[in-house]
């Protein structure tokens, strides 16, 4: 991989200037003390669950929740955690013990970063970005260039439903008001969750299934002041702990507010939230059409940018000898406006609902061979209507232009084994099935009553899949992994309407029912050595198939909120990933870091694919001079990927009764057909870095991101995108408050500025573009109170 030195001399001088006297500085100080780093218990990667190493003084759950046969094996629930100091804010969590690179984005970060979608949270960090369809409403992350079907999300282990992975303009149904923790999870570990997580799984996590029961010192005392008793008992206090999150951002005129009900007692916990935010059209730093002047822009907003959305659920947990059993029902509503020309002329605009039903439990038997079983269950009801003007002249015409709608079930078991001894080495197994059904329908109102009417409409599909984790421990230093996953799927759907003139026999295909079915196998083995300094080293490889999703076979329409006109493929083919990946890790002590390299070799490469037609409403119009959708033909084609990341942190030296300390960050991916041709819509070359100082309270931030011009574009419809610099600071203060019945236990509040150069920015990933820049210049307050 060659960085041309020309590129980087780009990247801002003062930002150099900057990191290099933090850089001389960090050679004239003392060694700084040890690092209090935060407790991080990674749930997501692997159904071997084990505390990742990330040192602190707070015990993990994952440590408390697993048995030991050495000692005897308590007959009630557990309490929830002590509260120890806080571990200071702002340590870059690093995770050593996976076999692949794991992002973790803390409680403490959300709060402090905020944004309404997965995508903006994750924007910035190194290897991912967002869709940024409509920033702040439909942003869906993007994982070393891949996404929709090659990444999986996930909220409490289930699939988060919706349908993000239809349409780059559809929301992702889980808001970060109501999340607590966001882990990204690569390589080997994703065949946990499906083959289509090729790209990786974004994991988000909250307490609305409790795993654990609050306790109190006595009944209703303290409110949530937890004890350091031993393990609860039946006759376990009753007690109430709850939390506000709230926050108010200057570029779109933002509100946010949530408030999250935590309560139980003797064998029972029960979880309450309620959020909603509520935003304004925000500002961009300049005109947003790159290809059309003619158009007026007001208030120096992007145009059709607006959004709001709410949501509430509840759910409880009953606690017996051994494990748990819970369950949780969750509302999600989204009201948002689609930016760009076509969206901002016919004031379109996206209603989405959501209901979902989620089960979770856990057993641990008293048994030899049986470690812990583990299960999920989801439902899913998700609705969403597409609501534009049919004639952008006549207000009286706004209607339903499209309506989507998805019933998903899953279903994921899990057994993991007692470890025993194979005398070369501690084997530790873990295996599961999942199974899972999808019904998905994209009705129009242009053709009512009407066979196949609609984008793909209907179709559905159901998968089955067992898969099955041995981890072997050689030494205390050496580890390795196998895994393998096989999956059965079964599509039911219609193929699309070809006229005549789009075949090359020139014979008109008319739509009929196929059934395709596949049968995709994945495979994965991996080593991890602990190497001296406190380093861990890992190597990788995959071999990974994927079935074709419905959209990609039946598509066979307009798709007005993207403005494209999708062309499915009934004769798409499995598509292959083999994949190497290599790591170097260090989480403890004043430096720490992590770098990554991989490389992916895709055939039958799965991609939408832009003709530099245009069309209208039917097939008959393509090719018509002046049509307003973009025609997109599923193809597939051979491809390579490769890339790395890096990200560090140094604590320099102490300051003012703190430590203070510079970090940085480095992202490429390149991604090319074995043509030579260009992948489309790939992340840019992105660097960065900046300096913070923090103490058990305070947090100050200066941090400056550069991402370079991206010209490595598909040969057709798909333009160059200009660099940028994307400045942010931050500063936030935590503290624990005296106790107080009435009160508040623990306070966060603070201040975080975005874009502050209020620069230009257009995702070189997101198909509008050239029509929508990113937010610019602004303020989000924040205050968090714990009672």
């Amino acid at each position: 991989m060659t960085f041309e030195l020309r590129r980087v001399q780009r990247l801002g001088g003062a930002s150099l200037l900057l990191l290099g006297a933090a850089a001389t500085a960090a050679l004239a100080q003392d060694k700084p003390a040890a690092t209090e780093l935060p407790a991080i218990d990674v749930t997501a990667p692997s159904p071997i669950q084990r505390r990742a190493v990330v040192p602190s003084r707070a015990p993990s759950r994952v440590a408390r929740a697993a048995p030991a046969r050495q000692r005897e094996r308590a007959a009630e629930p557990a309490p929830a955690p002590t509260s120890p100091a806080a571990p200071q804010q702002g340590v870059l969590p690093i995770v050593t013990n996976q076999f692949a690179t794991v992002t973790v984005v803390p409680n403490e970060e959300i709060r402090r970063e905020g944004g309404g979608q997965l995508g903006d949270l994750l924007f910035s960090k190194p290897g991912i970005t967002g869709s940024s369809f409509a920033p702040g409403a439909s942003s869906r992350p993007v994982i070393r260039g891949l996404d929709v079907n090659r990444v999986g999300i996930v909220e409490n282990g289930t699939n988060s439903g919706g349908a993000s992975d239809l349409g780059e303009d559809h929301f992702v149904p889980i808001d970060t008001l109501a999340t607590n923790q966001v882990e990204v999870v690569r390589g080997p570990a994703a065949l946990r969750y499906g083959s289509t997580s090729i790209g990786g799984v974004v994991s988000a996590t909250n307490n609305r299934i409790p795993d654990a029961v609050p306790t109190c010192a006595a009944p209703f005392q303290s409110y949530g002041m937890p004890t350091k008793a031993p393990l609860a008992t039946a006759e376990t206090s009753p007690c109430v702990t709850a939390e506000t999150r709230s926050a108010f951002s200057t570029v779109d005129r933002g509100v946010e507010s949530g408030v999250l009900l935590d309560t139980g007692g003797g064998n029972y916990a029960f979880h309450a939230d309620v959020y909603g935010r509520n935003t304004t059209d925000y500002n961009i730093p300049s005109y947003p059409y790159l290809f059309d002047q003619t158009r007026t822009i007001t208030n120096g907003r992007q145009p059709n940018s607006a959004a709001r959305s709410d949501g509430a659920s509840i759910g409880g947990s009953y606690f017996f000898h051994g494990g748990y059993i819970g369950a949780a029902i969750t509302q999600n509503d989204s009201l948002y406006h689609i930016p760009g020309i076509d969206g901002a002329d016919h004031d379109t605009r996206i209603d989405g609902h959501q209901t979902k039903i989620n089960v979770k439990g856990e057993y641990r038997p008293d048994a030899a061979a049986i470690d812990t079983v583990r299960f999920w269950a989801g439902a899913t009801d998700y609705r969403h209507n597409e609501i534009g003007l049919a004639d952008p002249t006549d207000p009286t015409s706004d209607g339903v232009r499209q309506t989507f709608t998805n019933k998903e079930q899953e279903i994921r078991t899990e057994v993991q084994l007692m470890p025993f001894n194979a005398r070369f080495a501690e084997v530790t197994t873990a295996f599961g099935v999942q199974v899972g059904h999808q019904e998905l329908t994209a009705p129009s109102p242009d053709n009512p009553g009407t066979l196949f009417n609609g984008l793909w409409d209907p179709n559905n599909s159901t998968r089955v899949a067992g898969y099955a984790f041995n981890e072997f421990k050689f030494t205390e230093a050496t580890r390795a992994q196998i895994a393998g996953r096989i999956e059965h799927v079964e599509l039911h759907g219609t193929m699309p309407n070809f006229p005549a003139d789009f075949l090359p026999d020139g014979t008109p295909q008319a739509g009929i029912p196929r059934n395709p079915s596949f049968t995709p196998k994945s495979g994965s083995i991996g080593l991890l050595q602990d190497l001296p300094g406190g380093m861990v080293g890992s190597i990788t490889a995959q071999y990974v198939e994927r079935a074709p999703k419905a959209a990609e076979l039946f598509s066979r329409g307009a798709h007005d909120a993207t403005s494209t006109f999708d062309i499915g493929n009934p004769n798409l083919s499995i598509e292959t990933a083999k994949s190497v990946e290599m790591g170097l890790r260090k989480a403890a002590g004043p430096l720490r870091f992590e770098a990554t390299v991989y490389y992916t070799h895709f055939n039958n490469f799965i991609f939408r694919r832009l003709t530099g037609l245009t069309c209208d409403d039917d097939f008959a119009s393509c090719g018509t001079p002046g049509a307003e959708l973009l025609q997109a033909v599923y193809s597939q084609r051979d491809a390579n990927f490769r890339g790395g990341e890096f990200q560090s942190q140094l604590d320099v030296g102490a300051f003012h009764g703190g430590i203070w300390g510079i970090e940085n960050q480095l992202d490429v991916v390149r991604a090319t057909f074995t043509d030579g041709t260009n992948v489309p819509r790939i992340p840019p070359l992105r660097m960065g870095g900046g300096v913070f100082w923090r103490d058990d309270n305070w947090l100050l931030r200066v941090n400056l991101l550069h991402a370079f011009p991206q010209n490595n574009v598909a040969a057709i419809a798909e333009t160059p995108t200009p660099g940028y610099n994307l400045l942010k600071a931050e500063i936030s203060y935590k503290t624990t408050l005296g106790p107080n019945p009435f009160g508040a236990r623990e306070m966060m509040a603070g201040i975080t500025g975005n874009n502050l150069l209020n620069e230009s920015i257009r995702n070189s990933v997101s198909y509008t573009k050239d029509q929508v820049l990113m937010p610019g210049i602004g303020v989000r307050a924040f205050a968090n109170f714990k009672f």
